[in-house]
């Protein structure tokens, strides 16, 4: 919140209460909260003439909106963001909900992705939303690099891993390349990869391009170093991110609106450009965080809510996220104990898998 956004502190008890209750309403049930709702609610009994009041009171501080013309109020985003920060009781993750996560975790998936699949589609499930999962970065070891010329500008680096993934990387090699650099560019690279991963042999190539620069040919020696950007990247990395359960929140669709809202995310899945943002996100905090509306830089258009959490390996660095998706009215409450405990799993699974 901005300096000029209203603080809790400046609400009385009354104000406090009508906030409280009516964005519990909300969140319960989706819909618009009237005075009269409210008058059933409250700990003193109070008019609906007065609740009304305080209500207006609310809206013109911006906490508050009135999405028809009928009585009922809706929380802002700036609303919802005082009441998770100010009044969210976070609930104990049930003994169900524990269940489902443990007998997924528990599973005997061959790998890591495809056991990360099964956790996504349990998150969904248990959430009743749309769950991100992020996978860590394959860091098998290498068994084989190639060169593939492709034109006078253009050729391909072809990368065969120890675990038999296969990845093609397009490149721009340096001018004059020949057939015979590129072999003795390969031949050069392949001498140090073996057993090592991709991340290792970038920085043992600096120092032996450095160390043996007089006895290779500076055409290989120029097409080793223009491929280093290319090795230093994700490569197939927009798949690292994992969505399950975007059927949820089309069965969760109040009314056209957010259906259209709801196409709009699902466009911005799809595309998945900004899996670095949505790993930064998580590293910008301890724990479980969660983004409201406009707040979350991946989703701003589509008016959902992202509850995400990082999870670490063995030497306690973040290699990942779990998250879940939807509408704004998220049962905040039920949703962080469960995406909590979700990555508190997961970066127990990948420190014991290595």
């Amino acid at each position: 919140m901005s300096d000029e956004s209203p603080r809790l502190d400046e609400l009385n008890d009354r104000s406090r209460e009508v906030f409280r209750r009516l964005v519990e309403a909300y969140l319960e049930t989706g819909d618009p909260v009237g005075s009269r709702t409210l008058t059933r609610s409250l700990s003193e009994k109070v008019s609906a003439a007065t609740i009304r009041n305080v209500m207006q009171d609310l809206e013109y501080m911006g906490l508050l909106n009135s999405p028809h013309v009928s009585a009922g109020r809706i929380p802002t985003e700036l609303g919802l963001r005082m009441f998770v920060d100010g009044f969210l009781q976070v609930s104990d993750l049930t003994e169900d909900d524990r269940g489902k996560i443990e007998d997924t975790l528990g599973s005997n998936a061959a790998d890591v992705p495809q056991l990360l699949n099964s956790v996504g589609k349990a998150l969904s499930g248990i959430t009743s939303g749309a769950s991100l999962v992020l996978t860590p970065k394959t860091e098998a070891p290498i068994k084989h690099i190639e060169f593939v010329n492709l034109g006078p500008d253009r050729a391909l680096t072809v990368l065969v891993f120890a675990d038999g993934q296969v990845e093609n990387r397009l490149f721009t090699p340096p001018p004059g390349h020949t057939p015979s650099s590129m072999r003795e560019a390969a031949n050069f690279l392949n001498a140090l990869a073996e057993g090592r991963t991709l991340t290792e042999l970038r920085e043992v190539m600096l120092r032996e391009i450095e160390t043996r620069r007089q006895e290779i040919d500076t055409l290989a020696r120029d097409l080793v170093e223009s491929g280093l950007a290319v090795w230093n990247t994700d490569g197939a990395g927009t798949e690292r991110l994992i969505v399950q359960g975007r059927a949820n929140l089309i069965t969760e669709a109040h009314d056209e609106g957010e259906l259209v809202r709801i196409k709009s995310l699902f466009d911005d899945l799809e595309r998945k450009r900004d899996i670095a943002e949505f790993l930064e996100l998580a590293e910008d905090g301890e724990g479980v965080r969660i983004f409201i509306g406009s707040e979350n830089k991946l989703f701003s258009l589509s008016g959902s809510s992202l509850v995400v959490s990082p999870y670490m390996n063995a030497d306690r660095k973040i290699v990942g996220a779990v998250g879940v998706i939807g509408p704004t009215r998220l049962n905040y409450g039920r949703i962080v104990p469960i995406v909590d405990y979700t990555a508190q799993l997961v970066g127990k699974l990948i420190s014991d898998r290595g």
